[in-house]
C-alpha cells in the first residue's frame, strides 16, 4: 500500500511538473514532491501558492521566507512535527505581478489547477485538512461545496467531505499585519491541536 501510494503520487507530480495550461506561469514549475511531505500525515495543510522566496525557490512549501518562518513557530506550537504533516497549495505554481512580486492567483489559474488539488487529497486521504487563507478553504467549493468563510468560521472545527476541517489564516506578514496578528494564530493552532486530539480518541489518527 505504501509502495503504491509513493510510485502514485510520484506520477502526480510529474504531471504537475510537465504541466504549462496557465500561460502567465509557464516558466514556473510546480512545487510538489517528496519535499511537501508526509504522504501518510497527521495534517494535510493547502495553502495558497509557492512564495517568490520562498517554496518557488526552495522547493520546500514554507520554507525560505518570513511566511515559512511563522508557520514553523504556529506548528512548533502545538508540538506538530515537519515529518507529521503534508503541505500543498491551492495553485502549485508562483504566481507573479509585472514587477516580480508575488500575486494572488487569478480565478482561472485556480480552476486550471483544481484537478492537481482534488487528486493529492483522493491520493493522501488525510483525515485532517487545515486551509491556510481564503483562497485555499474557497478553492475546496470545487471539490466539495460548503459555506464556510474564514471571517466567520476560523479556527472553527468543521466535518467536510468525510474529513475534519479547520480553516486558519495564512501565516503572511501582509495577513499578520492587517487581519491576524501571530499571538491568534497561535491562539488559532489550538483548534487544529484539538482537532487532532479529537481525531485519534476516534482512531482516525495515529
Amino acid at each position: 500500500m505504501t509502495e503504491d501510494k509513493q510510485s502514485e503520487f510520484q506520477k502526480l507530480a510529474e504531471k504537475a511538473r510537465n504541466c504549462r495550461v496557465c500561460e502567465a506561469m509557464c516558466d514556473k514549475t510546480a512545487v510538489l514532491s517528496e519535499l511537501n511531505g508526509n504522504l501518510f500525515p497527521k495534517v494535510l495543510f493547502i495553502a495558497e501558492a509557492p512564495g517568490r522566496q520562498g517554496a518557488d525557490r526552495t522547493r520546500r512549501p514554507f520554507s525560505g521566507d518570513k511566511s515559512g518562518a511563522t508557520f514553523q513557530k504556529l506548528i512548533d506550537s502545538i508540538n506538530l512535527k515537519r515529518e507529521d504533516i503534508f503541505i500543498t497549495n491551492t495553485v502549485l505554481c508562483s504566481p507573479r505581478s509585472a514587477t516580480g512580486a508575488n500575486r494572488k492567483p487569478t480565478k482561472k489559474e485556480i480552476k486550471n489547477c483544481s484537478d492537481f488539488l482534488q487528486r493529492t487529497l483522493k491520493l493522501i486521504n488525510p483525515k485532517i485538512i487545515a486551509t491556510l487563507g481564503s483562497v485555499a478553504l474557497e478553492a475546496l467549493k470545487t471539490i466539495e461545496y460548503h459555506q464556510f468563510t474564514l471571517k466567520n468560521n476560523a479556527a472553527e472545527i468543521f466535518d467536510w467531505n468525510g474529513r475534519i476541517l479547520v480553516p486558519l489564516y495564512h501565516p503572511s506578514p501582509q495577513v499578520i499585519a492587517s487581519h491576524r496578528r501571530e499571538h491568534e494564530q497561535l491562539a488559532d493552532f489550538q483548534s487544529l491541536a484539538k482537532a487532532i486530539e479529537f481525531s485519534k480518541e476516534q482512531g482516525r489518527v495515529k
